[in-house]
């Protein structure tokens, strides 16, 4: 223990040491309490925004789903001489989505089918997507990814999926550019969404949303918690000081102070705590002290008495 911090406790009076013990106790619990209670509000949060945002996946692939085996076979008929994109399940799924976002619920919500080599450029993948479609390729078992990221506008909570090509009837658009529709080549030209393989992982499905969002209600719930944890801490703290001092700090104050008198010479002062404590079997110690030195005086003073009566009687015997 540093010197200057012993010499402190020295200079303090017992009631204080332990005021200082217990609010040192109440820093100690609130810092551990808040850095676990943070990190397990945070990843409630996460998880809670993940499950949300994978229901999101799964209602996509419906529609995708959807488009491709009931939309696109109705259509298929003017598909010969022209190009619907509403036919195309990446279209109708951003389509929907943009159409959820509406929902204040979903509006900080944003989905893309970010890919590699899209027909549509707004489906481009950045750098940071790129990344995550290039991870999935290298692991075809990989399931699903999630984490951080900054943007320009501030850092965003992401979930995403492989995306691969699992039809035949995708390749009738993205093999090779003789064989697309014309008016699909017209639309978005000869350069992009070509060559694709069956079974090749092709992009991802990203759904993101600002990290503000996600720790936004596990803030609100941490300070909710850590303001009723340090309430609680506060009161019991209030109690036990309350308690240290009545029980425990006071009857030993009282009982030096009835020390002090007794040692010098005050037989009245008296021991005064009749608890069956610790704090009770030290007063009654310190009774039995007292007894056994009024009794010691007593006999010392029977003695100078009777030595000062002997005196007496040795000097009048000499005349």
């Amino acid at each position: 223990m540093p010197r200057p911090f012993q010499s402190l406790l020295n200079n303090l009076d017992l009631a204080r040491k332990f005021s200082l013990l217990l609010f040192l106790v109440f820093l100690g619990g609130i810092l551990v309490s808040g850095i676990a209670l943070s990190n397990i509000l945070n990843q409630n949060a996460q998880n809670e925004i993940s499950s949300k945002a994978l229901m999101m996946i799964e209602t996509m692939n419906s529609v995708r789903h959807y488009t491709n085996t009931q939309v696109k076979p109705e259509l298929q008929d003017r598909l010969v001489s022209e190009f619907l994109p509403e036919t195309i399940p990446a279209y109708s799924a951003r389509e929907v989505f943009e159409k959820l976002r509406e929902n204040r619920v979903y509006s900080d919500f944003f989905y893309k089918e970010a890919t590699l080599n899209p027909t549509n450029l707004r489906d481009k993948a950045d750098s940071f997507e790129a990344e995550i479609v290039d991870r999935f390729r290298q692991d075809g078992n990989l399931p699903e990814m999630q984490g951080f990221r900054s943007t320009p506008g501030g850092d965003l909570f992401y979930i995403a999926r492989p995306i691969s090509v699992s039809a035949q009837s995708c390749l009738q658009c993205h093999s090779t550019p003789n064989v697309a529709p014309a008016s699909m080549i017209e639309r978005y030209g000869p350069s992009n969404g070509f060559n694709w393989k069956l079974n090749e992982i092709i992009g991802a499905q990203i759904i993101s949303v600002p990290a503000h969002q996600v720790l936004k209600s596990s803030r609100q719930a941490f300070l909710l918690i850590m303001g009723t944890i340090a309430g609680i801490f506060a009161l019991a703290i209030l109690i036990v000081n309350f308690w240290l001092r009545r029980y425990v700090a006071r009857p030993l104050k009282r009982m030096a102070q009835a020390a002090e008198a007794v040692s010098t010479g005050d037989m009245d002062a008296e021991f005064e705590w009749d608890a069956k404590d610790e704090v009770g079997s030290l007063a009654e110690a310190f009774r039995r002290m007292k007894t056994s030195l009024m009794m010691a005086m007593k006999r010392l003073d029977r003695y100078r008495i009777s030595k000062r009566t002997m005196d007496a009687e040795g000097r009048s015997s000499e005349f």
